[in-house]
């Protein structure tokens, strides 16, 4: 359903924002690359729907090196050529690569592959066996070398970012990307409200729980389904929607297609009523006690 137009969905967009630590303020709803860069003869089909959802206002564009190994990253590179200033690029380097010695390297494969001279914002991809001391001195070696503007994590549960946090340079980390949609709440036990009292925002990776893949009755929910008729919506916008509306939450779904472009920023123009949450988390409630953070 493509009921909003172009204008509105901008608007929306500017109304949902995400503010980081230096007051750079980010539309909620970026766009992901997982899986992109795999398949040669979509290349420029994957590069168009990236370049449409800039046009829309989504300029957050999150890829990773070990996406397509480094195939993402080449797309984005395309999408973005001649209109680098449209976009806040995100890329992620490997835990095998986030020690002194590596890092420096695989920052500047990923800005040849990406066609640029610095990164927006380089996260740590997951934590490994380098300690994270070191890579907060690597990346903080990349902002002095003005090869990244900002630095982060993902997939750090609280434990992790309270360790993290108190290490030397450690609180120049300015958001941490986890797992979460509404089948997948356990990060509002305890990580989020630690990192809204860290004033950190969270970067939602598979907000749609994968078209559903993560959950399969998720998208077919009799009260998902329920909402998304009462608001004239798809369900995957309902998800995004109710992903974003809580404040100091990025999402950044996937879209390889035009139309799904499309769809997913229409969600910003989307207004929950308390409601319509309410209904939604009593379908999927959260979990009453600390549970693992959940990966894929």
């Amino acid at each position: 359903m493509n009921r909003y137009s172009a204008e509105e969905i901008r608007k929306g967009l500017k109304e949902h924002t995400v503010r980081l630590s230096d007051g750079t303020e980010l539309p909620a709803i970026g766009q992901g690359t997982w899986y992109m860069g795999e398949v040669p003869g979509e290349a420029e089909r994957e590069a168009d729907a990236l370049r449409l959802g800039l046009d829309l206002g989504m300029t957050v564009i999150d890829t990773a090196e070990m996406y397509g190994s480094g195939g993402a990253e080449r797309i984005v590179g395309r999408a973005i050529k001649g209109r680098r200033d449209d976009a806040f690029l995100v890329s992620k380097v490997l835990p095998s690569h986030a020690g002194r010695s590596k890092i420096i390297k695989a920052c500047e494969d990923s800005l040849k592959r990406l066609g640029t001279e610095a990164m927006d914002l380089y996260l740590l991809h997951w934590r490994g066996r380098v300690p994270l001391a070191e890579t907060v001195e690597a990346m903080e070696r990349l902002k002095r070398d003005g090869k990244i503007k900002r630095w982060g994590v993902s997939n750090l549960d609280t434990s992790d970012m309270e360790e993290l946090i108190n290490t030397p340079n450690g609180e120049e980390c300015v958001i941490n990307q986890v797992l979460y949609h509404l089948g997948s709440r356990g990060i509002e036990y305890d990580l989020l409200p630690w990192q809204r009292r860290a004033d950190m925002p969270i970067m939602a990776y598979c907000p749609l729980a994968q078209g559903g893949s993560l959950r399969r009755e998720l998208m077919g929910h009799p009260d998902v389904r329920s909402v998304a008729e009462r608001l004239e919506a798809t369900p995957a916008q309902v998800l995004l929607a109710w992903v974003i509306r809580q404040g100091n939450v990025l999402a950044i779904p996937k879209a390889a297609s035009q139309e799904h472009v499309h769809e997913n920023a229409a969600a910003a123009a989307l207004h929950l009523s308390d409601e319509d949450a309410e209904r939604l988390e009593m379908a999927f409630p959260a979990p009453s006690r600390k549970v693992p953070l959940e990966m894929v």
